[in-house]
């Protein structure tokens, strides 16, 4: 395999590109040691034991680094090591390996997301928000029927007290305004209008 470009990034990294298509990032020290340079050659036997001894290992790590801040969707996970410079097959055997210990949840991520949030979002928002993170609509659904407690008409109310809006001084503009907050919350046009008066 020829090294068709070797592209210099930030922290002593760069993104080696070879000529089947293949892209990783190493460090200078690692890409040195292989005697990897643009036109050079990497054999296969060097590829493999690149991939085995640093990406797949550090792949692994990097997925349970972020699992350690937050619970993360599985989609948002593998988008999170694309961004690292990771391919497909890697963040597979990654993933793979995640998921033998039971770390990547899906059901139980999204049930945090809704419990942390139905207090200030409408069961529509939490939707979207869950949808946006790559969680599928069958466990969405399930997790709001488990989840979600909130009285979304108490909720409004709530809201637009924090807000200071008053129904009986209200003009025109200002209920234009806490409309479209409360829409933009995700609250339907019917709960809106009722509790606008």
């Amino acid at each position: 395999m020829e090294i068709t470009s070797l592209v210099k990034l930030s922290k002593g990294r760069a993104k080696i590109c070879l000529d089947n298509g293949a892209d990783f990032v190493l460090y200078k020290k690692e890409y040195e040691s292989y005697g990897i340079e643009e036109g050079a050659q990497l054999s296969e036997a060097q590829y493999q034991e690149i991939c085995t001894e640093i990406l797949i290992p550090r792949c692994k790590k990097r997925a349970l680094h972020l699992l350690e801040k937050q619970d993360r969707s599985e989609k948002n996970l593998r988008d999170k090591l694309r961004e690292g410079g990771y391919s497909s097959e890697i963040i597979d055997i990654a993933i793979d390996y995640i998921n033998d210990y039971g770390y990547l949840d899906d059901a139980r991520m999204a049930a945090s997301h809704v419990r942390f949030y139905q207090d200030s979002r409408s069961r529509m928002r939490l939707k979207q928000d869950l949808m946006g993170k790559g969680i599928s609509a069958d466990v969405i659904e399930r997790v709001l029927e488990e989840e979600y407690t909130a009285d979304e008409g108490a909720l409004i109310e709530k809201l637009l007290d924090k807000k200071g809006y008053d129904k009986e001084t209200a003009t025109y503009e200002d209920r234009a305004k806490m409309y479209r907050f409360l829409a933009g919350r995700g609250f339907s046009s019917d709960s809106i209008g009722r509790a606008l008066g």
